[in-house]
């Protein structure tokens, strides 16, 4: 299940013609993230596995989740992008349920990023997953 604002991006992605053209729109999208706070670079919101330096600071509110992230690479940050319009908003259930590898794939990601970019975006599903299923966690 792939949110309004996901597949907004795979219709997007339909109409670029060539991967530089999908590269830059990746980078665009992390371009447009809100400012991360630097209160929020700490080793728990850290993503291990990545090679660039990645932070993740998910929440749960009235059992919606949704994180904020950055990177210090662009790419990167244009992953979190993706991944924020993939994930943000859902319920916890709904986040549980989202099979990120094969949504992304629908973008071709799988075969246009590096061995280390494709552990990296894995590392912050897991990280994503492993939130919204924590034993504390609210939601439905």
């Amino acid at each position: 299940m792939a949110s309004a604002a996901f597949e907004d991006i795979v219709a997007d992605f339909e109409f670029l013609e060539d991967w530089e053209e999908r590269y830059r729109y990746v980078i665009e999208q992390g371009k447009s993230l809100p400012t991360f706070d630097d209160a929020l670079r700490v080793p728990s919101t850290k993503v291990e596995g990545c090679a660039s330096q990645v932070w993740l600071f998910p929440k749960i509110d009235a059992g919606k989740f949704s994180f904020e992230g950055d990177s210090d690479a662009m790419i990167v940050s244009g992953l979190i992008a993706v991944l924020q319009a993939l994930y943000n908003g859902l319920t916890l259930k709904e986040v549980a349920g989202v099979d990120a590898l094969s949504e992304l794939a629908r973008l071709g990601l799988n075969d246009h990023l590096s061995a280390q970019r494709s552990n990296g975006v894995r590392a912050m599903v897991e990280r994503i997953h492993s939130v919204a299923e924590a034993p504390n966690a609210q939601g439905d």
